[in-house]
């Protein structure tokens, strides 16, 4: 499968984004623990990119990791999201990109559930959600 890439410039982004979400996504920053749209939500769907609303997670693979952020055991495909070493914060991490335009997701770690043992550490200013058909409106 062949992703084309969506560049935009800053100013382009901005238009279409909310500040939180330019500043976690575009600039790679972090919400606070608690506090995004998505880390205590149940309903059946996809979660999609913010800024090209691309397909990277099912909420089947969405847990409860206690972090305070999304956390899901896999993404939708391999392809879908884009692993690269982060050495920021003085630490070493593994940064999560959506593969179409590069957005920053979160952070990935080895201390997730089976079947995988990951944990896709995601922030819910980076993603949308689309529900599905037989989605709970009261999740």
């Amino acid at each position: 499968m062949t992703i084309t890439k969506i560049q935009k410039t800053d100013a382009q982004w901005r238009a279409q984004l909310s500040d939180e979400q330019f500043e976690v996504a575009r600039k790679h920053g972090t919400e606070r623990a608690f506090s995004g749209c998505y880390w205590d939500h149940h309903a059946k769907g996809t979660y999609t990119c913010v800024c090209c609303g691309a397909a990277l997670f099912a909420s089947d693979t969405k847990f409860e990791s206690g972090s305070g952020w999304p956390s899901y055991f896999q993404p939708l495909s391999n392809e879908a999201v884009t692993l690269k070493r982060d050495f920021g914060w003085g630490m070493i991490r593994t940064e999560v990109l959506c593969s179409t335009c590069d957005a920053h997701l979160g952070h990935v770690f080895k201390d997730g559930p089976p079947p995988t043992g990951l944990r896709y550490c995601m922030n819910s200013a980076s993603l949308s959600f689309e529900p599905s058909a037989e989605t709970d409106p009261k999740a």
